[in-house]
């Protein structure tokens, strides 16, 4: 047999559109998952440690009385009770989004983020701390055996680490160019991560996801003796705590983004994708 023939044999058998193939390993899966529901967790309890005192600073020390470059809560006007969002001298009125939203009761309810997006859905700021710290440890521990997984399965290197041709600036526009047309990747190719796809996976575990870990250690005073060159690291914990909340929200940005993607390239495809591990390749356009 010669080299020409084994190659003609290889691209007859080349998946092409309309075929089932496999695409996510089970350990994806599982941790795709499992961070799902721990994710969910985590943001709902961060929300209701963040009404407890609804404000954000930088350095090292943070009260009532000191410049808050964020600060999300409600006040009283001539026209009734009133919430606001504040970035550095932007106000945003925002009631009944953010800082005063209404009770299932219908009665006013003064706080930061309103009942049903955190846990629990009444006040009470040891009670989320619990769900919050219970599940980070679960969810820093998830990330680290999954980072090790991925390097010894070689998931990293064959998957997310872009090819040098992916890298060049034509073919990075030509995909934002795709994208923003909703012309998404046929047959073999719909099989890979593209370069946007891969640019933002490595965004979230390689920046995202440490730094979350990394800041929330520094806010532990614990941890600060332990570690205290984390203080040093950030800035202070309140600085940390900053850094803490614009992560988490560039976190909540990557799944509303990646959840759109899913709607548009086919929820059913994707779903099953990620619960079998098997993928229909969708059909080339003649």
């Amino acid at each position: 047999m010669t080299a020409n023939q084994t190659t003609a044999e290889d691209l007859s058998r080349r998946p092409a559109g309309g075929d089932l193939v496999k695409r996510h390993r089970l350990s994806t899966r599982v941790w795709h998952w499992t961070n799902a529901v721990v994710l969910l967790i985590m943001l709902m309890s961060g929300l209701m440690i963040f009404n407890a005192h609804p404000r954000l600073y930088w350095g090292q020390f943070g009260a009532n009385p000191d410049h808050a470059w964020l600060e999300i809560n409600g006040r009283n006007t001539p026209e009734g009770p009133q919430g606001y969002l504040r970035v550095g001298d932007i106000t945003i009125v925002t009631t009944g989004i953010l800082g005063l939203s209404k009770r299932a009761d219908g009665r006013n309810n003064p706080v930061a983020f309103p009942a049903w997006a955190t846990i629990p859905s009444d006040y009470n700021l040891a009670l989320s701390r619990r769900w919050h710290l219970t599940f980070a440890w679960l969810f820093a521990g998830g990330i680290l055996a999954y980072g090790v997984w991925s390097l010894v399965n070689g998931h990293v290197r064959r998957d997310l680490l872009p090819s040098r041709g992916e890298l060049k600036p034509g073919h990075i526009w030509g995909d934002i160019k795709h994208h923003a047309m909703l012309k998404f990747p046929t047959g073999e190719a719909a099989r890979h991560y593209n370069i946007l796809q891969k640019g933002a996976y490595l965004l979230v575990l390689g920046i995202l996801i440490p730094g979350m870990v990394l800041t929330g250690l520094t806010m532990s005073p614990s941890m600060d003796a332990i570690f205290p060159f984390l203080l040093d690291i950030f800035g202070g914990r309140q600085s940390a705590r900053s850094i803490h909340f614009i992560l988490a929200a560039g976190l909540v940005a990557f799944i509303l983004v990646h959840l759109l993607m899913v709607l548009l390239a086919g929820p059913f495809n994707e779903i099953r994708s990620m619960i079998t591990g098997r993928y229909r390749l969708p059909k080339e356009k003649s």
